[in-house]
């Protein structure tokens, strides 16, 4: 069995970042956070998170919070629960929660849930299971799962679950293969 190339893993995960003029680089330019998340856990996973500028990377998270406590994907777009999750496992990962004002990205979050106890992607209101994982898993980071209801958020959860065992995205939806929350993955962090 062959060794992993780690040097040439890490040479295109760093190009990645770099490359912002590329087609692709534009029309994912709103998931950017995301794809930091990604491949800042893929540097670490492979022992070479030492390769990025940790302050660059605190300082670019940093402009992309917004007033209300959310992030957003990249600077100038609007925040999602799914960015600021995003950004707070960045920032676990470099062991840096403490640039953050806690209480108020546990308030952006709490304020995304919703009376059933589902919540809300972003100011917007699209529903969807995910967002009831991404809320959990980013208030339990942040040590703040005590700022929601948590009953209300696992009956929602329970309420979403279908006659073949699988769960859909709201009451009644069909389960999904590779489901939402799949395609965010579990982090160890949470």
């Amino acid at each position: 069995m062959a060794e992993l190339a780690v040097d040439k893993h890490v040479k295109y995960i760093l190009a990645v970042e770099k490359n912002k003029d590329s087609f692709e680089s534009v029309v994912m330019d709103h998931l950017r956070m995301n794809g930091a998340y990604w491949g800042l856990t893929a540097l670490d996973l492979l022992g070479k998170l030492d390769s990025v500028n940790v302050d660059e990377v605190i300082s670019w998270i940093l402009k992309c919070q917004h007033e209300s406590g959310g992030f957003s994907g990249n600077i100038g777009h609007d925040p999602h629960i799914l960015y600021t999750l995003s950004a707070v496992q960045v920032l676990a990962l470099f062991n840096k929660l403490d640039v953050l004002d806690i209480d108020k990205v546990a308030t952006y979050i709490t304020g995304l849930q919703n009376e059933d106890g589902s919540f809300s992607g972003d100011m917007w209101g699209e529903v969807d299971t995910r967002f009831s994982y991404i809320a959990i898993c980013c208030l339990s980071i942040l040590c703040c799962l005590d700022k929601i209801n948590v009953e209300k958020a696992v009956s929602y959860i329970l309420s979403c679950k279908n006659l073949d065992g699988g769960f859909g995205c709201t009451p009644g939806g069909d389960f999904l293969l590779c489901g939402s929350s799949c395609s965010y993955g579990i982090s160890a962090l949470c």
